[in-house]
């Protein structure tokens, strides 16, 4: 199932191309990394599905049905340029912003309430932005992104402004969030982030999709065929001595006692052609297949796209 789906989305701005027949689908229940370098067209998707502009081409569905206006009331959105009023009591605004969701006065007491003990900062009811540092700012933002329970929460760069210890409170709340049943898109340059949170990604660049699935089969299928060998020896091998058409040395140290190779698997070879080839030099104790972090997909996925251009 796909609590939001988008297809073949165009979006022109004085004849700029923002986006370029960009398609995704995010999955029910999961979190969903929205990754690209900054003027890739991401933010521009995110308002198209908050009804905040609409897309000249192609069509958005929601929770199995073609996007509504009142589909805001079960999305929330935490923009990455904040917005809360900065001369404003803050129980007056949160209470103000849940009415505009749909809630009622008693419902948005009761859900901020509960939220505002949670994060431990009930006693902020009656202070003003301005007397707040941007990160307790941060906080109250994304309580009122999330206190009417959306079916879908988008956060743009929510770890922004934090420091450690609450990046790590706002975390674990989207775990907790995803584990309660909701649908959350993340869009972040954080790939640390990405690594830990997000089940699938799309990564859009230039106005265009360049890739989109599961993060484990992605980091697996743009990996560089490179493997770590542990072996023992009174001396470090020689790459001179080794097969060069089957494998290539990127790499030698020492790693828990033992010697350590880092190889990079030549196209059309296999790591049991690998091990014929080392075994007759070498006692091999361990082999680990090195995947690449997403940071480091990243940037191999943008800048192969910029060399192409």
């Amino acid at each position: 199932m796909s609590i939001l789906v988008t297809k073949n989305v165009v979006k022109r701005f004085d004849g700029h191309l923002a986006l370029d027949n960009v398609s995704i689908d995010v999955p029910e229940g999961k979190i969903f990394g929205l990754l690209g370098p900054n003027g890739a067209g991401k933010t521009t998707l995110l308002r198209i599905v908050n009804q905040i502009t609409a897309p000249d081409e192609g069509s958005v569905f929601f929770d199995n049905h073609p996007l509504a206006a009142n589909d805001v009331f079960r999305i929330g959105y935490l923009p990455e340029e904040r917005g809360l009023y900065k001369k404003m009591k803050i129980g007056d605004q949160a209470m103000y912003l849940a009415k505009l969701k749909g809630m009622s006065h008693a419902q948005a007491l009761s859900s901020l309430k509960s939220w505002f003990m949670r994060f431990g900062i009930q006693a902020w009811w009656n202070k003003k932005i301005t007397e707040l540092s941007k990160g307790m700012a941060q906080k109250v933002q994304f309580v009122t992104t999330v206190m009417h329970d959306p079916k879908l929460l988008i956060l743009d760069e929510p770890f922004s402004g934090f420091d450690p210890i609450n990046v790590d409170l706002i975390r674990k709340e989207i775990l907790r969030l995803k584990e309660n049943g909701t649908s959350v898109i993340l869009s972040t340059h954080n790939m640390e982030s990405v690594e830990e949170l997000c089940d699938e990604i799309a990564l859009i660049d230039n106005a265009r999709l360049i890739v989109t699935g599961q993060v484990h089969d992605i980091r697996r299928i743009h990996g560089d065929n490179r493997i770590e060998i542990l072996y023992r020896a009174s001396d470090p091998l020689d790459p001179a001595l080794l097969e060069k058409t089957v494998f290539s040395v990127i790499s030698q140290g020492k790693k828990d006692g033992s010697y350590s190779m880092t190889v990079e698997l030549k196209d059309g070879h296999t790591t049991n052609e690998m091990l014929e080839a080392l075994i007759p030099h070498t006692n091999i104790v361990g082999m680990n297949e090195i995947i690449p972090r997403m940071h480091d997909i990243f940037i191999k996925l943008v800048t192969q796209k910029e060399e192409r251009q």
